[in-house]
């Protein structure tokens, strides 16, 4: 049975939206947030990197000490979960260098973010770019970018309302949750799946010339186009890597130790951006009602528990404060979060519904959107 969707502190029907909302503008919204937040502590920005790497080795070390055998897939499926879901804070880590909210030196920042998402196969400066169109342009149908989903009148979203119909709603539930966390972050990457309705398809984080130019503008200037190349020298310095380490070893090794982990990291990742922006009672709006402090509070915190929240550093649950100002750091976001409350307890959105029950609803009943008349917004 569907859980019932409840999103605090407001709760919204998707039949029947509140109009009444007043929304603060982006000058209010960032106001209520202190400067002081911004401030980077090196100390603890090191602490958490000690605590993200140094479980992400011991894991991965582990990982080199299993056999390679069919009998030992149940350790191997373990293997994977455990130190997937432990590398994904190196994965945050990185993403919080993008931000400039990891480190007051910008060239250790970087080269902190650059190393991370290079380990981890992530073009660093090219997906740094396109999550800060993500940010600039939250819940827009032209401009966002990231999980903008397609209207139900386009030749996507038609296609997706007519395979949910023929699928069934369990049956498309779990096709959803499966392209979504197997080849849902490799699809983006190479070819701007989910993104905004501007910038065409396909767009590719690894290059920018006419082919991948369609839009009406484009996620990738020319002007980018050297950030781009630093991107794949990291990515192809670490494949090399891996190169390397399958000759010394054996494919089959570097397959299982870094290839399985490698997958679990990506599903958190889906898992996380997709929760975050997207539920049966969330809006997306158009040009026409877009506004910035509108999108921004669009996002949703949810309930991932004391161990993901201390090795994913809060990203699931301290979202909205995230996109309300992006340079506030992880351990300076928890306080964020609830002066946001305080301020503004109607707008701020916090889902209690269990990940996993979340999950199911956003896979079986979020397809294409479609306008309401009473607010001019978008829902599924």
């Amino acid at each position: 049975m569907t859980p019932p969707v409840v999103l605090e502190a407001r709760s919204l029907s998707v039949a029947a939206p509140k109009t009444a909302l007043r929304y603060p503008t982006k000058t209010e919204l960032l106001a209520c947030l202190p400067a002081e937040l911004t401030r980077l502590d090196p100390w603890k920005a090191w602490g958490s990197l000690a605590l993200s790497v140094g479980l992400s080795a011991l894991a991965y070390a582990t990982g080199t000490q299993l056999p390679l055998s069919w009998a030992a897939t149940p350790l191997w499926l373990i293997y994977a979960l455990v130190t997937g879901t432990v590398a994904m804070g190196c994965w945050v880590l990185a993403h919080e260098c993008g931000h400039n909210a990891f480190h007051p030196n910008r060239r250790i920042e970087a080269a902190v973010g650059f190393v991370l998402h290079s380990v981890l196969l992530v073009p660093y400066y090219s997906w740094a770019r396109s999550h800060a169109v993500h940010h600039a342009h939250c819940n827009h149908l032209e401009g966002g970018e990231t999980h903008v989903p397609p209207r139900h009148n386009s030749v996507s979203g038609r296609a997706t309302e007519r395979l949910r119909q023929q699928m069934g709603i369990s049956l498309f539930g779990w096709f959803s949750i499966t392209i979504h966390l197997l080849l849902g972050w490799p699809l983006y990457l190479f070819a701007g799946a989910t993104g905004g309705e501007d910038y065409g398809r396909p767009t590719s984080h690894f290059w920018n010339g006419p082919s991948f130019q369609q839009g009406v503008k484009p996620l990738f200037p020319r002007s980018f186009r050297r950030w781009m190349v630093r991107s794949n020298i990291g990515l192809v310095l670490m494949l090399i890597a891996l190169a390397s380490a399958a000759v010394m070893t054996s494919p089959a090794r570097v397959l299982c130790v870094y290839g399985l982990p490698y997958l679990v990291v990506n599903a958190w990742l889906v898992i996380y951006t997709w929760l975050q922006h997207t539920d049966v009672a969330i809006p997306h709006y158009s040009s026409a009602e877009w506004t910035w402090a509108k999108g921004a509070l669009q996002t949703v915190d949810r309930p991932y528990g004391t161990l993901l929240n201390l090795l994913h550093h809060g990203i699931g649950s301290t979202h909205v404060c995230h996109h309300v100002n992006s340079r506030i750091p992880h351990y300076n976001a928890w306080r964020g979060t609830t002066l946001l409350k305080q301020h503004y307890p109607e707008l701020v959105r916090y889902d209690p519904t269990p990940i996993h029950q979340a999950l199911w609803r956003v896979a079986t009943r979020c397809g294409a959107v479609r306008q309401n008349p009473s607010d001019g917004a978008y829902y599924y």
